[in-house]
């Protein structure tokens, strides 16, 4: 049986109180997640125990080290439906998605200067060639991909966002025979909703498009598989899912990472230098230059271990009450607007919101004095706001330790924030 409340006793930070002595209530798990003592046990086990440098020192200690690191990299691949070498380090998602737009840029340098091998000319850019991103982005699945476009000379397009926060069908014409990139939310970190996957795809296949997930919010919330989905490449941070922070992954089909030029270049990542040139590794070591986050992905493997442990399918199950127990109590108070789906169908237990004539920071700080943590601003996702008319919202975001009692506290929270403020509804 999934209990919130004795997973709850696994994370010690939760443990703590604040404001004068009050129960913690941590709705801020959008933004990063606690982390419960298996990973920060399996952290310190590694720096006492069999701290080095990996695929560099003959010794015992680095030979553990190593194998350590390794391991990590398939227990991931494992938990997204990847193969051992379609998973590749990085320090987060931005990272990763930064790796892809700049592998597509650099094989665009490397054609025009006539450098570069055959494989790597797939993703060469045009001008007249189009990418497309979705107005619920991620500002780290945004500005690469305006970055991308306006060094090659191709055009950034976009799928719009409609009044209930979720993708506008209508709008995925833009996907057409000019489309290279398709790049798009798997979840929004606003709305909440997760978007059309294999109408996305399907899309982008029949138009010989690449399709880059972002699948930062989905990984820790519900079952992925990244094969299944038949995406191209697909990013997410270890920090969202229980991990530590400074470690992310990117998945990419092995087929394309064998093409794709690097992004950074050094030590790590080379197989003959000499003062003229250099190859370079095959993947996933030909993206993982210098000194790797070693224990920071021992911690993500540990964090896996204990998420397949619970069973996503319990998890998403957990959390899609939990959304629904928000939504319906805040159906009820006046003057507060919803950014995205009012049900739960196809949502996370991710809500952004509005209260009328209150900013969100004040809203934040009445409810942090109750004791309740939540997420104030635009959450690195401004076109979305936008687009919603504000220029910022409050969000309140679940995780495998929330239980219906937290639900509760911030409900009760949001109705002393209408108090408090005199807020009439509209």
């Amino acid at each position: 049986m999934f209990d919130p409340q004795s997973i709850r006793a696994d994370f010690p930070l939760l443990n703590r109180s604040v404001r004068g002595g009050k129960r913690l209530v941590y709705l801020d798990t959008g933004a990063t997640s606690q982390k419960p003592a298996a990973v920060l046990e399996a952290e310190k086990r590694f720096y006492e125990c069999s701290n080095a440098a990996v695929h560099r020192g003959a010794h015992e200690v680095a030979e553990e080290a190593t194998e350590a690191y390794e391991a990590a990299r398939g227990a991931v691949a494992e938990f997204v439906g990847a193969d051992f070498g379609e998973i590749v380090w990085a320090k987060n998602a931005t990272e990763a998605l930064n790796l892809v737009a700049y592998g597509f840029l650099n094989a665009t340098l490397n054609h025009r200067a006539g450098r570069g091998d055959a494989e790597a000319r797939r993703f060469v850019l045009q001008p007249g060639d189009e990418i497309v991103v979705t107005e619920l982005e991620h500002h780290a699945n945004l500005v690469p991909w305006q970055e991308l476009a306006a060094k090659t000379g191709a055009t950034l397009r976009w799928i719009s966002v409609t009044p209930e926060g979720r993708l506008a069908p209508e709008t995925f014409s833009v996907i057409n025979a000019r489309t290279r990139i398709v790049a798009f939310t798997h979840a929004s970190n606003v709305t909440g909703a997760v978007s059309p996957v294999a109408e996305i795809v399907r899309l982008a296949a029949e138009h010989g498009a690449y399709t880059v997930l972002d699948a930062c919010q989905s990984a820790a919330h519900m079952p992925v598989n990244f094969r299944e989905l038949g995406v191209d490449f697909a990013a997410f941070s270890g920090h969202k899912m229980l991990a530590p922070t400074g470690v992310g992954a990117l998945y990419g089909r092995r087929e394309l990472l064998e093409a794709l030029p690097p992004f950074l270049t050094g030590g790590s990542m080379v197989e003959i230098v000499t003062m003229e040139e250099t190859t370079f590794m095959p993947p996933p070591q030909r993206f993982e230059a210098g000194t790797q986050m070693v224990a920071q992905t021992v911690g993500m493997h540990a964090a896996v271990d204990y998420l397949s442990g619970l069973g996503m399918q319990n998890l998403a199950a957990h959390e899609d009450t939990l959304a629904q127990q928000m939504l319906d109590g805040m159906a009820d108070i006046p003057g507060v607007r919803v950014l995205g789906p009012l049900d739960a169908t196809d949502r996370l237990a991710v809500v952004a919101f509005d209260v009328d004539g209150v900013h969100p920071h004040d809203v934040g700080q009445v409810l942090d004095d109750q004791g309740v943590a939540v997420r104030v601003g635009h959450h690195c996702a401004q076109p979305v706001h936008r687009a919603f008319g504000v220029h910022a919202s409050t969000r309140a975001s679940a995780g495998i330790y929330t239980s219906a009692d937290d639900v509760e506290a911030f409900l009760a929270g949001l109705h002393t924030v209408i108090e408090f403020f005199g807020v009439s509804g509209r």
